[in-house]
């Protein structure tokens, strides 16, 4: 298996390069490595073919409940005025004209 500079998201990093071979004779390892967080390129030929990353795991509700509290405030009729715009008129006479 070897290491290679690769650009990942927004951040530069090693990531690791692994064969078809490699992946088929030692799938647990590699798998293992992806759950601890490690990204790894499968290789066929000499070519990149896919990306094992590990999962996010699932947010608990009170990590959902922490980021809702955090979401600034929406004032209503600036957002209906903000959705008028971008739908180049009233929305309600949008909607009316669809139904």
């Amino acid at each position: 298996m070897s290491m290679t500079a690769g650009i990942t998201r927004d951040t530069l990093d090693d990531m690791a390069r692994v064969t078809i071979r490699e992946l088929r004779n030692q799938g647990g390892d590699v798998v293992d490595r992806a759950a601890r967080g490690e990204e790894i390129t499968i290789i066929r030929s000499g070519r990149p073919v896919a990306v094992l990353h590990p999962l996010r795991a699932p947010l608990s509700a009170d990590s959902l409940l922490e980021r809702w509290r955090r979401l600034p405030p929406v004032d209503p009729v600036t957002l209906r005025d903000d959705v008028d715009e971008l739908v180049g008129g009233d929305l309600d006479d949008l909607l009316d004209s669809i139904s």
